[in-house]
């Protein structure tokens, strides 16, 4: 075997595990000092949270949603209740966009002439150009963060409340789903 080609493709192998490991959702736990992304809560009463589960760029809202509910379930079954109901619970997007300027052809070329823009978004790179605009790359950044106050009860959960929860069923249903830190 070649040895020289041996240390560049251990080398690209260990830079694509390092950017790898940068781009994955948030994993299930608190957030904490040392991260702003996970689950928080706060008692409020006996029977009241207010919790919130706060995602990356790579988190999805269906993740940043289980996420919030598992937490619900968590605390409902730590504090010995049986069922959970969510109140005034909401997901909010957090949308901007960065860019960045071509620094070899902004100050070398007019308005009117350069490379194409890009835009990336849903995955994707879509070519855009403005011509009387500045030639520089636009990603859109997406973050959920979703949070309720719950309420937590004892014995059957409410039938006719679609905001009421078994925490033991949501935990069996959504913990394995939510993806845990390492």
């Amino acid at each position: 075997m070649n040895t020289r080609l041996i240390k560049p493709v251990m080398l690209a192998a260990a830079a694509a595990l390092t950017l790898s490991a940068c781009a994955t959702a948030t994993p299930y736990a608190p957030a904490g000092p040392d991260s702003r992304y996970g689950y928080s809560e706060q008692r409020i009463d006996s029977d009241r949270y207010r919790i919130s589960f706060s995602g990356n760029s790579v988190t999805s809202r269906d993740q940043v949603d289980m996420g919030l509910l598992l937490r619900a379930a968590e605390l409902t079954r730590d504090n010995g209740y049986d069922w959970f109901a969510t109140v005034n619970r909401a997901t909010d997007r957090d949308v901007r966009l960065t860019g960045m300027r071509d620094p070899f052809y902004y100050d070398r070329y007019s308005p009117f002439w350069g490379p194409s823009w890009r835009y990336y978004r849903g995955g994707y790179w879509n070519p855009w150009r403005d011509p009387f605009g500045p030639n520089f790359d636009v990603r859109e950044i997406e973050r959920f963060e979703a949070s309720s106050e719950i309420v937590m009860g004892r014995g059957a959960k409410p039938a006719n409340d679609p905001n009421a929860f078994n925490a033991r069923e949501v935990i069996d249903n959504l913990g394995s789903r939510v993806p845990r830190s390492m």
